[in-house]
């Protein structure tokens, strides 16, 4: 853990930069991607993904970005869903938030939530970035939406109250809700030259596909569920 927390304060000054341009651009909601217009009756269930840069796949082929390699699994293992990749690079949980109802337009069945490294990065209130989160579980819940959150390290440069305070937040968000909990998005790939990019945080190819992996752990038994119950 503390290779990987070393690494976030290493990367920490390439990503402000670009956190904040991120933060000058029209709202997610204002250019929404052709092929996540609202569904069309009959038009399979979808699976979102909500998140910021590591979910957009920055630095990645589109193919390469974790949400299509979910969509790939998903057609080759014969589930009828619809991925939505809805990550905006330098996004926070307050960004998420703000265009939640957007992305939950049409009929999305399960929404995957990576929100948060960019909170820490900035060292923003952990209480409301739990609240943030809340409130997308919340939300999404009340539309019958099923939910993972997925979890995020802080870097310890902002003391170890923060960094405690800040893994417990996810945690408890999760546990509030009784929805499916990934600790840490980037579990086995952050701090691990071979498979992040340049910058030393983005997963390359190679390491979405780990964490493609890992999700699919926590997406399988949901999916083999909700086809029981059908």
């Amino acid at each position: 853990m503390f290779r990987i927390l070393r690494s976030l304060v290493a990367v920490l000054p390439l990503l402000a930069p670009a956190c904040g341009r991120s933060e000058a651009r029209p709202p997610y909601s204002a250019v929404p991607p052709a092929d996540a217009a609202p569904a069309e009756s009959g038009a399979r269930p979808r699976i979102v993904f909500l998140g910021d840069s590591l979910t957009a796949g920055l630095g990645l082929a589109r193919e390469d970005a974790v949400p299509s390699l979910v969509q790939a699994r998903l057609d080759a293992e014969g589930y009828a869903y619809e991925v939505v990749n809805a990550g905006v690079s330098g996004d926070t949980s307050a960004g998420g938030l703000r265009r939640l109802d957007w992305a939950l337009d049409g009929e999305v069945a399960v929404l995957v939530v990576e929100l948060g490294a960019n909170d820490g990065l900035r060292g923003l209130p952990v209480a409301q970035m739990k609240q943030n989160l809340d409130e997308i579980v919340s939300r999404a819940k009340a539309r019958g939406i099923t939910v993972v959150l997925t979890g995020m390290e802080a870097p310890p440069n902002y003391g170890p109250f923060y960094t405690l305070e800040f893994r417990r937040a996810f945690r408890e968000v999760a546990d509030e809700h009784a929805v499916v909990f990934v600790p840490f998005f980037l579990e086995g790939v952050a701090g691990v030259p071979a498979l992040n990019n340049a910058d030393g945080i983005h997963p390359n190819a190679q390491g979405a596909r780990i964490i493609e992996q890992r999700l699919w752990q926590a997406l399988a038994p949901l999916l083999i569920q909700a086809a029981e119950t059908r």
